[in-house]
């Protein structure tokens, strides 16, 4: 019996405009109906997922918890204090922003109290993350370096580039630099490249929440469709990739479901896995 089913947000549990497909949110409702406990677990930040979360799917929710900042930042439902957090050292990050100038890439530099500052994003870009709250744009060349960011905790950056494999190979090459400065490379959303702290994943973030509700990984369910869900599909009980799961994923996934997570996946996981 599964008690608690964690899962990213964007591609996997969200369509295409970041909104809770019908299917899902019946799926909600039944998981509710079951005990079986949801958490969104995201690269995103905790007040943004809540964001997608509003009317019955907020109260579907209560009494959960979510996992922001890939696994990172823990959150009761409803507090906005987290009980667990992490971050880089302002010279890490420093290093790491430098670097994506030089490369001349769109970047998202993501702080703890839930905010993105996004340099250099193309129309694209801006238009993907229009319906997110708490982002702000600049211009690198405005900001040579992070001091505007003085006094606020770094989490992590991201990289962007829409060709995934010329960002595959960028992190190829970056992976001494990331090294060196103890941080770890995933990919999300097929766009961009995530530099976390070493150490930080949705699986540790996962596995945690999980000891604190005394509920073993056997009785976990998780779903994703990104390396940057990898690890929590690896430490769970079933790790459950969505129709559009990327290649680099999909052979550590017990099961791929015929489902795109796009298209409202979770029905498919209630009648298979949780319906008694």
């Amino acid at each position: 019996m599964y008690r608690l089913v964690a899962s990213d947000m964007d591609e996997t549990f969200l369509d295409a405009d970041h909104a809770i497909p019908e299917a899902n949110l019946r799926a909600l409702r039944r998981m509710r109906e079951l005990g079986v406990l949801f958490v969104p677990s995201s690269g995103r930040w905790y007040s943004s997922i809540m964001d997608n979360f509003t009317g019955e799917a907020r109260e579907l929710l209560e009494g959960s918890y979510a996992l922001s900042y890939n696994g990172g930042f823990i959150n009761r439902v409803g507090d906005e204090t987290p009980l667990t957090t992490c971050g880089l050292s302002r010279a890490c990050a420093e290093e790491l922003y430098a670097m994506g100038r030089e490369l001349g890439l769109c970047m998202h530099i993501n702080v703890a109290d839930g905010h993105v500052f996004v340099p250099d994003a193309d129309e694209a870009e801006r238009a993907y993350l229009s319906s997110i709250s708490g982002v702000t744009h600049i211009s690198s060349a405005d900001h040579p370096d992070l001091s505007f960011l003085d006094g606020r905790d770094i989490v992590k950056i991201l990289y962007v580039n829409r060709n995934f494999d010329a960002l595959q190979e960028l992190g190829s090459q970056l992976a001494p630099m990331a090294e060196r400065l103890g941080v770890e490379i995933t990919y999300s959303s097929k766009r961009y490249l995530e530099l976390m702290p070493a150490g930080v994943d949705k699986g540790t973030g996962l596995t945690r929440l999980a000891e604190m509700l005394g509920i073993p990984m056997s009785q976990v369910i998780a779903v994703g469709d990104s390396s940057n869900d990898l690890a929590m599909i690896r430490a769970a009980g079933l790790g459950v990739g969505v129709a559009n799961v990327t290649d680099d994923v999909r052979p550590y996934c017990d099961v791929v479901l015929e489902t795109a997570g796009t298209d409202g996946a979770f029905t498919e996981i209630v009648e298979r896995f949780l319906e008694p």
